[in-house]
């Protein structure tokens, strides 16, 4: 799981969250620290409004916790949905000889090669990367 710095950096540089059965986030306030939440069909739910999606918390009364604004949750990518957002750019995945793992990828020819100490990381960075190369080529 990529941490909770790396996925504010994704979310403050443009990736947008759609809520989804299967996604994680934490709420992004000091209240919840060191608690992550998985989106679910039965216990929570995203919501569509005009104002807004709410993720709302069904039967979880322990928390006292009824809903949140998509907004005020961070949104913790897994693997296959970073190498998905990678698209056509995404080259491959190895591990190196010292256990890291590098994600290469190849936009306009151009090679380029993303480590971490583990796979979900090396993805971020990456998709950070080709946020970046899609911001500057819309400036320009």
């Amino acid at each position: 799981m990529i941490t909770t710095e790396l996925a504010r950096e994704l979310r403050d540089r443009g990736l947008a969250w759609h809520p989804a059965s299967g996604d994680e986030f934490v709420i992004d306030s000091g209240e919840f620290d060191g608690e992550t939440f998985t989106v679910s069909d039965m216990t929570i739910e995203p919501h569509e409004f005009d104002t807004g999606t709410i993720l709302g918390f069904n039967g979880t009364t322990e928390w006292a916790l009824d809903s949140v604004a998509v907004e005020n949750a961070l949104w913790l990518p897994r693997e296959d949905q970073l190498r998905t957002l990678l698209g056509g750019t995404f080259a491959s995945l190895a591990r190196t000889d010292a256990g890291d793992f590098v994600v290469e990828t190849v936009r306009d020819g151009v090679r380029s090669r993303f480590d971490a100490t583990d796979a979900e990381t090396a993805y971020a960075h990456a998709v950070l990367a080709l946020i970046g190369q899609a911001t500057a080529d819309a400036t320009t």
